[in-house]
């Protein structure tokens, strides 16, 4: 697992206040992949409810807060696939 892995599985663990009604996964491109579902969050490339994807650079600048999910997403520079409402809610965790 990646440094960027592991730095982004501890910083989304300490932001999610309880375990996600469904599953989502982020793919970092060129790093791998997290998983978030009731469990928590982890390192994992299973199937998801969503799946986000973004370069090391968005991914970073969302987690810090310097980029907001959504204009992340108009702007192009996140791809989301499959359900647009756990997309939402993601927003909130990320934010």
């Amino acid at each position: 697992m990646s440094d960027m892995i592991n730095a982004a599985v501890a910083a989304l663990n300490a932001k999610m206040d309880g375990g996600l009604d469904g599953s989502a996964k982020f793919v970092i491109e060129g790093e791998g992949a997290i998983m978030m579902d009731g469990d928590g969050v982890r390192e994992g490339d299973d199937e998801a409810d969503v799946t986000l994807t973004a370069d090391a650079d968005t991914f970073q600048s969302i987690l810090m807060g310097d980029l907001d999910p959504t204009s992340a997403f108009m702007t192009g520079k996140l791809a989301v696939d499959g359900d647009m409402g756990m997309a939402m809610k993601l927003g909130t965790v990320l934010s």
